[in-house]
């Protein structure tokens, strides 16, 4: 714990000093960080109040109340009483306020840009990734869901991605020792010796740069097609995504007219369980195995299609 509380705040002092937030003046301008904030959150807020820049900025009411009193001073802001509730002033931007934000704006991106700019395409899409990582993670209410796509094209380094990801999932999740992980490697190895894009089809979910999930359909004859690889990143479930990947794939199996699609998992993948039950997937068989290193049970469910 610790170790993640110094690593958390030196980055914060490294960020700090790099964008200059603890001087006086943001940005060369005549405003403080926090001033400049109250300012970008009435100008993006139809009902702004007081009320709601304490609870949102984690300001001391005071403290705002004397911002507040500056701008209006300034002519950057005006109040108006609410309609609904007469004890209520809702803030807004004068044309001055919004030509102040405004280059605001102007002056930080520029900011940004010029740190970013020496640093290649891929470095600066790693950057924002993580960027929203941490704000995803930290945030409270969940107000910064993922901006995941998802695509079906086969790109280099997937492959090596996707058993990167089960095997870490795996060994994290159900103890499975390295065996598991040369049998990933197997399976993926096998399929593109004979992979063909008329029946095989892959969706890969991504986050930025980072595959954060996948899904495959491999045909095996006319009629009969293999779900595998369904996989999900921790920190990617529960926001529906699975339930995508699998859908678009049963929806791929009846375009291709297959009968019939199986999948073979184990007993301690409940959630994914439950979801290819939901989509009408029966179990059919089981057998016991220690092949990776746990003692599980391996499960084969098959769906039958109109």
């Amino acid at each position: 714990m610790n170790s993640v509380v110094h690593a958390i705040r030196k980055f914060n002092r490294f960020y700090t000093n790099i964008l200059g937030l603890l001087d006086q003046h943001l940005l060369q301008s005549d405003y403080s960080l926090s001033e400049a904030r109250v300012l970008f959150e009435i100008g993006h807020d139809e009902n702004c109040t007081a009320t709601m820049l304490i609870d949102k900025l984690r300001l001391d009411a005071g403290y705002l109340s004397r911002i507040l009193k500056r701008f209006e001073k300034q002519e950057l802001i005006c109040r108006v009483r609410s309609e609904e509730d007469g004890r209520l002033y809702h803030l807004s931007l004068t044309d001055r306020g919004r030509e102040i934000l405004s280059r605001l704006n102007a002056l930080s991106d520029e900011q940004i840009r010029r740190l970013i700019n020496p640093l290649p395409e891929n470095e600066r899409s790693r950057i924002a990734h993580h960027m929203a990582s941490i704000e995803r993670v930290l945030s409270l209410n969940d107000t910064a869901a993922p901006e995941v796509r998802i695509r079906t094209d086969l790109r280099p380094g997937d492959v090596g991605s996707l058993i990167h990801l089960h095997g870490w999932i795996y060994a994290q999740e159900c103890g499975y020792n390295h065996v598991f992980e040369g049998y990933v490697c197997q399976t993926f190895a096998d399929f593109f010796n004979g992979y063909n894009p008329e029946k095989d089809r892959f969706w890969i979910a991504e986050d930025g740069e980072q595959i954060v999930g996948a899904i495959a359909i491999v045909g095996h004859s006319e009629h009969t097609g293999q779900l595998r690889w369904f996989i999900l990143h921790p920190e990617y479930r529960g926001i529906g995504l699975g339930k995508t990947l699998l859908r678009q794939s049963v929806q791929y199996c009846k375009e291709k007219g297959y009968r019939r699609v199986f999948l073979e998992t184990t007993e301690d993948q409940k959630t994914a369980i439950a979801m290819y039950e939901k989509e009408g997937f029966r179990q059919v068989a089981e057998h016991h195995n220690r092949a990776w290193g746990v003692d599980h049970v391996e499960l084969t469910y098959e769906l039958l299609l109109p």
